[in-house]
């Protein structure tokens, strides 16, 4: 069977959405996870296909369980929280590749093109997602990629500590909005 996404406004479901970061530090011995716990976003599928939507992470809400790291990443040694709070994914298109579209399973991948906001500075990214789980009133889309930090001017690398590139792992819950 399948299921068409709805033309319409959707609204991000931050309970059950998560968007999560693992990076190497310490000469690549030591993979630091955390996770944004402030998500929200919203989209638009139009009557023609198209789609488009942003999803914003408050940039103070990394936590990655330790207190100390958390205030050195939130400092403007790294994210600069006080002077960029927000990270933006703004999506410009989206376009179904593969798949049958029945939301199962193995669900339909999604190339998505957009722009990525970390730090003031506004990044063309386009990335592919994984349409996990589609009903008429909501949908999961889930995703992982990276990124090059340096790229953003999040520079901050004592002692050659933190090199390489910073994985991002998000599953976003959108659920229709009321009319």
């Amino acid at each position: 069977m399948t299921v068409a996404v709805e033309t319409g406004l959707w609204q991000l479901d931050p309970t059950a959405s998560a968007v999560r970061l693992r990076h190497r530090t310490f000469w690549g011995l030591v993979a630091v996870k955390g996770t944004f716990t402030a998500v929200t976003g919203r989209g638009e599928v139009r009557p023609d296909g198209s789609a488009a939507g942003t999803v914003t992470l408050e940039t103070a809400s990394l936590d990655t369980g330790n207190a100390k790291r958390d205030a050195h990443l939130r400092s403007a040694d790294l994210l600069d929280a006080g002077a960029h709070p927000e990270i933006t994914y703004t999506a410009t298109g989206a376009e179904l590749l593969d798949g049958d579209g029945d939301g199962g399973s193995d669900g339909s991948s999604v190339r998505v093109t957009g722009r990525l906001t970390v730090h003031g500075v506004e990044q063309p990214l386009t990335l592919t997602a994984r349409l996990a789980a589609a009903t008429p009133g909501a949908l999961t889309l889930e995703t992982e990629f990276t990124v090059d930090r340096d790229r953003f001017g999040v520079s901050w690398n004592q002692l050659g500590m933190m090199r390489g590139l910073t994985t991002v792992t998000a599953a976003l819950r959108f659920t229709r909005a009321a009319a």
